[in-house]
């Protein structure tokens, strides 16, 4: 079973295209890359229905669109007998975490990923964001513990990017990696979560997966479970780069896939 679940319900021009016509484009290119099953996971802070969490700018400026035209074309297609899912990428809001998912409760999803982009208002993806007057190992504290804390809550199924904090290559030394590496892999095994694998870092500065082979390690010596995930914001984008995945997989001792629905996981054989 092959499966991508992060990608974003856009046209071919990257603009928001909530429509059973734009599915179905995505839909078309995992049927050619041979992958089985797609989830659609756009961005939470897309969504005028949790406008009062948002104070970010970037996050703030986007927030026009709605969720219920969102699921209504992904259910739709999910009516009509598309292998989709209905997903949604779940930003870390620190102590507000609850009231989101609150706001999102009554919607009829099959998996919500988590992802730290931002940490007390500070962008890890954006420089100087986080970076700005701090060392690596403290960016990586900080981020670290956002992802535990987001893991623990409860409110998401799956780590969307979880070594995010890596992306333009700024990383502790392997001691330090290696200590971090199993902090997170204890806390998302206790938590109960899964991490995706995804490739998106090879579009990146990175420019590898993520996550590296030693959290990917860490993480399946605890018996954490897996997806798979390109992050695709256009059709042409899903299932790429999956051999790489693949063999990471593998490496890391990964012999399943989680299959979600109504946000209850079963093991599948990768592959």
């Amino acid at each position: 079973m092959i499966v991508d679940y992060h990608m974003h319900l856009r046209n071919l021009q990257e603009e928001i295209d909530f429509s059973l016509e734009a599915v179905e484009r995505y839909v078309a290119t995992a049927v050619r890359r041979g992958v089985d099953e797609i989830g659609f996971s756009e961005h939470v802070y897309y969504f005028r229905q949790t406008s009062e969490i948002w104070s970010v700018p970037y996050q703030v400026e986007r927030c026009a669109h709605d969720l219920d035209a969102y699921c209504g074309a992904v259910l739709e297609a999910k009516e009509a007998g598309l292998p989709v899912k209905l997903g949604l990428e779940v930003d870390y809001v620190g102590v507000r975490q609850a009231e989101l998912a609150s706001m999102l409760a009554p919607y009829p999803f099959d998996f919500l990923l988590g992802s730290v982009h931002y940490v007390d208002g500070e962008a890890v993806d954006q420089q100087p964001g986080i970076w700005a007057g701090r060392t690596i190992d403290e960016v990586w504290d900080l981020y670290a513990g956002a992802v535990c804390e987001l893991a623990s809550s409860g409110a998401v199924d799956v780590l969307a990017h979880v070594d995010l904090a890596k992306i333009f290559g700024q990383r502790p030394d392997p001691v330090r990696a290696a200590e971090l590496h199993e902090r997170l892999g204890q806390a998302i095994a206790a938590a109960g979560v899964g991490v995706e694998i995804s490739t998106a870092g090879l579009r990146k500065p990175v420019g590898e997966l993520y996550p590296d082979y030693g959290l990917l390690r860490a993480c399946r010596e605890h018996g954490v479970p897996v997806t798979l995930a390109s992050d695709a914001h256009v059709p042409g984008l899903v299932g790429q780069d999956f051999d790489e995945a693949l063999e990471l997989a593998g490496d890391a001792g990964c012999e399943t896939v989680t299959v979600f629905e109504a946000r209850a996981g079963r093991q599948e054989p990768l592959g």
